[in-house]
């Protein structure tokens, strides 16, 4: 876990079109807190940043005045990271500690935070930090309705930036909230509001930081509020209620299941039975999030996983509630909760049979 820990952490920032993604940015870059980033972005135009422009590295690469690189994205991702950590390493650029990609508005991020998570020349560097999604206030609830990658790219999410807040009213904001909560209730929510935003928090994201992540597993694992919110959702979404689905609400299908467990866990048995379901149903199981009491340990486990990929297991240094039972968020598409939590059972009954 320490190397894993070590590794540079990138954040991907996306968001639909028009939803603020280059103001967000362009206040970033400013924060003392990125002064020793990389940020790829798919076009140096989009983002205003003659005014703290330093100089220009290459064609693709410049240092700003706040110590950040910028580099444009010509080709493919994966590319682009590589020729800039080709710089670092030959000492071209500074010696950036984190990355900051940003999505084009109309990607889906889930092939993009696959290829950072399980591209073995990727993952020899650099690892995945946490993903800030921003949600149009004025826009959003429409955006939700009639495109599918909006959804997607809030159920990912780890930090939700509600972006134009200052021009929405507060009904607006409270319902695009509530909805935003159904879809991914493990993700932080924060109000931009003048194209201001908490860097600090924003970047609190990282749960492989020693520094943050206790503070964000007390986070992203409410454990009380996330029970009661999952079991009032689950009854939202009974077996039939959306048999027809309206094509105008991507996120009807879209779910949060939280699964308690009270006994210890065999950590065997929940590691063959975690990578059978995403074996399975990998496409369907959006985001996992987990605090585990594992036998034999004393200090709690976490799990944290996009669709097919699951980073390595952080073990605690103690637990951070006094509730000590298993707690699992599975966030999924047109996926029955129930069965999750049943082959679970069925699995834990083996690893206690087998102990």
């Amino acid at each position: 876990m320490v190397a894993y820990s070590t590794l540079i952490p990138i954040f991907v920032v996306t968001g639909f079109l028009g939803s603020g993604k280059t103001t967000l940015l362009n206040h970033m870059l400013r924060h003392p807190s990125l002064k020793d980033a990389a940020v790829l972005i798919n076009e140096f135009g989009a983002v205003g940043l003659d005014h703290f422009l330093v100089k220009p590295v290459d064609e693709n690469t410049v240092l700003l005045a706040s110590g950040c690189l910028c580099c444009a994205i010509r080709d493919d991702l994966k590319s682009a990271i590589l020729e800039l950590n080709g710089k670092r390493e030959r000492g071209e650029v500074p010696r950036y500690r984190r990355m900051i990609v940003e999505t084009t508005g109309l990607a889906d991020p889930t092939p993009i935070l696959f290829t950072l998570m399980s591209d073995p020349v990727l993952r020899h560097h650099y690892r995945l930090g946490g993903v800030i999604t921003t949600v149009d206030a004025v826009n959003g609830m429409r955006q939700l309705d009639r495109h599918v990658e909006s959804v997607r790219q809030a159920t990912v999410a780890d930090r939700v930036v509600i972006t134009k807040s200052d021009l929405a009213e507060p009904a607006e904001l409270a319902r695009l909230e509530a909805r935003l909560k159904r879809i991914n209730p493990t993700a932080d929510t924060m109000f931009g509001r003048f194209g201001k935003i908490d860097v600090r928090r924003v970047l609190r994201a990282d749960v492989y930081d020693p520094s943050k992540k206790v503070a964000e597993v007390k986070h992203w694992l409410d454990l009380e509020a996330l029970s009661a919110h999952g079991a009032a959702h689950d009854h939202d979404h009974a077996p039939g209620k959306h048999a027809k689905r309206d094509v105008n609400r991507h996120d009807a299908h879209i779910r949060a299941h939280v699964v308690t467990i009270d006994q210890p866990l065999d950590w065997t048995a929940f590691g063959i039975w975690l990578t059978m379901l995403l074996h399975r149903h990998g496409q369907r199981v959006l985001r996992v999030k987990g605090i585990l009491n594992v036998k034999g340990v004393d200090a709690p486990v976490i799990v944290n996983g996009v669709q097919h990929i699951v980073h390595p297991p952080i073990h605690l240094a103690a637990w951070p509630e006094a509730d000590r039972r298993s707690h699992i968020v599975f966030i999924v598409d047109d996926m029955d909760g129930a069965l999750i939590e049943r082959s679970l059972a069925a699995f834990n009954r083996v690893g206690a049979a087998a102990a």
